[in-house]
């Protein structure tokens, strides 16, 4: 919810700014000095003569920032009474205190709800049924308590359903750091880690897979695997992903069997699996990337179904085997059709299976 406030704010203002009406002729906007810099990339230079600009932690970039921030406060100061007005009644047709609808998973009803006044979620479940007394995973409004903003990405509970690990973002520059929480009592674990993408658990609740980024491209490259209570510097890196093309992503198959290590770019995509009972074991490529072919994954009743678009630019479904999950051992159950691009939905049916 406040981040859709935030939204309709910029909004607002962005019309105002807009409209040169309002705008005082006599304020001269500050200037971003030019400081000539050339990188050297795939045979040619790129030249960018802000790229100072990308030092956050730079004295000089937070002066300009703050200048431009007091220039746009003195441009808008004439129409803030009427943005706070059409901001209010826009807000008015909005319902804040809103709960999600819950959804089960072992044992547990999941969902998320909203509070008038407060800017961010409060994520609950409650045991065994939907009107059982409510228990709070997370306070988003508390985590940002003495904070200009929070956003909380990934949040995996435990298979013994007594940890959470979620991830935090408290300067908004999408670079979030790993938490464990103890459900049982509310305290916070020491295991933590820097730039985490994405996280989840193996079945054994002692073992974490999480995924960091490169500082310098944000690209997700690296899996580790922690083991609670161990030293994160020294966590292992299970696999990096060292084509910049790609991306990692990290999960759990829909019965939570196995692990899923997903490697994707634009075009093309790349699964590798792992029994979730077996955290130290190795993850096994369950179809090679080739270019321009693009899959996703899911498990069920000891088949793999892939979602695929390796015979046409439209999708069909196969299943394989996990005992024998080789291409030769593939059986279409969807055939690729012209007309329907998009198989997801139903393929998210059959996982259900």
């Amino acid at each position: 919810m406040g981040a859709m406030h935030r939204r309709l704010q910029l909004f607002i203002l962005v019309v105002f700014m807009s409209a040169p009406l309002y705008l005082s002729a006599q304020l001269t906007p500050p200037t971003a000095k030019k400081l000539h810099t050339e990188k050297h990339i795939n045979g040619g230079t790129l030249t960018d003569d802000y790229a100072w600009l990308r030092e956050r932690d730079s004295p000089e970039v937070k002066k300009h920032l703050e200048a431009e921030n007091a220039y746009a406060e003195q441009e808008l100061a004439s129409v803030k009474p009427l943005a706070e007005k059409l901001y209010n009644e826009t807000l008015s047709h909005i319902k804040q205190t809103d709960d999600t609808v819950p959804y089960k998973k072992r044992g547990y009803f999941y969902y998320s709800r909203t509070v008038t006044g407060q800017q961010y979620p409060i994520y609950c479940r409650r045991k065994g049924s939907p009107t059982a007394p409510e228990e709070v995973l997370l306070d988003v409004n508390a985590l940002a308590t003495g904070e200009k903003f929070m956003s909380v990405a990934a949040m995996q509970v435990s298979d013994d359903n007594h940890l959470l690990a979620y991830t935090t973002d408290n300067v908004g520059f999408r670079q979030y750091k790993l938490h464990v929480k103890d459900l049982r009592t509310g305290a916070l674990l020491p295991d933590t880690a820097e730039r985490v993408d994405d996280v989840v658990w193996a079945a054994d609740n002692k073992t974490l897979f999480y995924v960091t980024e490169d500082e310098q491209t944000k690209r997700a490259d690296l899996l580790h695997r922690h083991t609670l209570g161990a030293d994160v510097k020294a966590d292992p890196i299970v696999y990096n992903e060292k084509d910049e093309r790609f991306s990692l992503g990290v999960d759990r198959t829909r019965d939570g069997r196995y692990i899923l290590l997903a490697a994707g770019s634009h075009i093309t995509s790349e699964a590798r699996f792992l029994d979730a009972d077996q955290p130290a074991g190795s993850f096994r490529i369950l179809e090679a990337r080739r270019d321009n072919v693009q899959y996703d994954v899911d498990e069920g009743n000891g088949l793999f179904y892939l979602r695929i678009n390796d015979t046409s630019k439209s999708f069909r479904v196969v299943t394989v085997p996990v005992a024998t999950p080789t291409k030769e051992h593939w059986k279409e159950l969807i055939a690729e059709n012209p007309d329907t691009i998009n198989l997801g939905l139903l393929c998210g049916v059959l996982r259900d299976l």
